[in-house]
């Protein structure tokens, strides 16, 4: 026969090893903890902070230690909704921002701040409306860095008591009201117009002055032509003259036939309408002169 109180006493001893090994499990399952890479996880003990588990295998005292969620280190991109921001000149405008921040310090993204994600959105959309209500619309739309720059300024500043850093704040749409965007569009165009009519101008005078440069030019070029050939139209007559005179010359010619040729030429001299003095050259008298001696002396034989 099987005794009773040993089959119970056996039954107890496996159940005990079950609650045993069970124990055992989660003992093990509570003191090992894998934190994957470019995460950390807080540890309180007892209620208290502990420390920070950085990636790898940690180990942690059961039942006393707790770790808390894991928090991401990476870098992170939070995309704001459109915020209505009042500019300086009394004009709604909405602005869509992106904020790109980081956790550094997982204690105090723990304990510093209850929702730093919360926090960092309501931080840039008041930041945001203080430096966009000191600018007018004109100053909002065309100064995009230095608003960004001042946003992420005063956001690191901010947030860096929390364990955060803000890398860059970006601003991805400013939308006027739709009356000032037609307001907008029209006086681009208007801008666009007269930019067309000031180069259609600046290209007609420039064909203007590269008109008149080639006619200025041309003439010179004429007058350059003209004179040139005025110099070689004297060369050629001093030169034909020089042939003239060294001919008269080599032939020796007497006074006598001068005055012949002399007398020979006035009437074509006398034919000018200009010609209203003549010059008589000294030479010329002296072979009038020896002409009329002798004329003067062949009528003398033949009278005696």
């Amino acid at each position: 026969m099987i005794d009773p109180a040993g089959f119970i006493g056996q039954i107890f001893v496996v159940v005990l090893l079950v609650v045993l090994a069970i124990f055992v499990v989660a003992t093990l399952f509570r003191a090992i903890r894998i934190v994957p890479q470019a995460r950390a996880g807080v540890v309180e003990r007892l209620g208290k902070y502990r420390k920070t588990l950085q990636p790898g295998l940690n180990i942690l005292v059961p039942f006393i230690d707790r770790m808390l969620p894991l928090i991401d280190l990476r870098e992170q991109v939070v995309s704001f909704p459109p915020q209505p921001v009042i500019t300086e000149d009394n004009l709604v405008v909405s602005i869509d921002t992106v904020v790109f921040f980081q956790v550094t310090d997982a204690r105090a993204a723990t304990y510093e701040i209850g929702n730093y994600l919360g926090a960092v959105e309501q931080l840039t959309t008041t930041t945001l409306r203080n430096v966009v209500g000191g600018l007018n619309l004109e100053e909002a739309l065309t100064s995009r860095d230095n608003i960004n720059t001042q946003l992420r300024v005063v956001l690191d500043e901010a947030t860096g008591k929390w364990g955060i850093r803000v890398g860059r704040v970006e601003l991805k749409a400013i939308d006027p009201p739709v009356s000032i965007q037609d307001s907008m569009e029209k006086q681009m165009r208007a801008e666009r117009d007269r930019r067309a009519q000031i180069l259609t101008a600046e290209g007609t005078k420039q064909a203007a002055i590269l008109e008149a440069e080639g006619s200025r030019q041309a003439a010179i070029l004429e007058a350059e032509g003209q004179a040139k050939a005025a110099v070689l139209r004297a060369d050629g007559e001093a030169a034909a003259i020089k042939t003239v005179f060294a001919a008269i010359h080599e032939g020796d010619p007497d006074p006598k036939l001068l005055a012949y040729q002399y007398l020979q030429t006035l009437p074509k001299i006398a034919n000018g309408d200009s010609n209203k003095m003549w010059i008589i050259p000294s030479e010329l008298t002296e072979a009038l002169k020896g002409i009329g001696e002798g004329f003067f002396s062949g009528k003398g034989p033949a009278g005696r």
